[in-house]
């Protein structure tokens, strides 16, 4: 009986683009004339090493209502870019861990989309983005005048990565 219900039971979790948990694939099960409990369908669900994968929820990870100066906006959603080592852009984004977030700053050159440097840390603090960018001019050495492009994250605006950051950049 298990050999006959797992082709099925993958063939559910499958169409179910993998959010099919037991009470979905069972309901799958009973339009097609078997009947299966929930615990054997979990059971074999575990032998056959399928797990749902679960949407997450959507982390701000931009602080913006801060006091901070706030640089003008250069490149005006102009995301074009004739030479390479002119224009960076950079962002922070989140990765979920066993152990926590981890948090990844990245540096890319809008010329070629490469990056050019990163930075991760388990906090988000200037630090975060002041390493990714002094990583991207260390290894690329561009020319006086790079327009680096951010959001108005407070990371990109403290003093820290004005002081440390932009330095580098002017």
């Amino acid at each position: 009986m298990d050999d006959k219900l797992r082709p099925q039971i993958r063939d559910a979790f499958t169409q179910g683009r993998k959010n099919y948990g037991t009470r979905r694939i069972k309901k799958t099960l009973v339009k097609k004339k078997n009947i299966v409990s929930r615990r054997r369908i979990g059971r074999l669900m575990a032998e056959e090493d399928l797990k749902v994968q679960t949407k997450r929820k959507f982390k701000v990870t931009t602080d913006s209502n801060h006091d901070k100066p706030i640089a003008p906006n250069l490149l005006n959603r102009e995301f074009t870019v004739a030479k390479p080592d002119s224009v960076y852009v950079g962002d922070i984004t989140y990765i979920r861990t066993r152990e926590g977030w981890l948090y990844l700053a990245t540096v890319i050159d809008l010329f070629s989309r490469a990056v050019v440097g990163w930075s991760m840390s388990s906090r988000m603090k200037t630090g975060l983005v002041n390493d990714a960018i002094l990583m991207a001019i260390w290894k690329r050495k561009p020319d006086k005048g790079l327009i680096f492009h951010s959001d108005r994250g407070s990371q990109y605006a403290s003093d820290g990565y004005r002081k440390e950051g932009v330095k580098k950049i002017v």
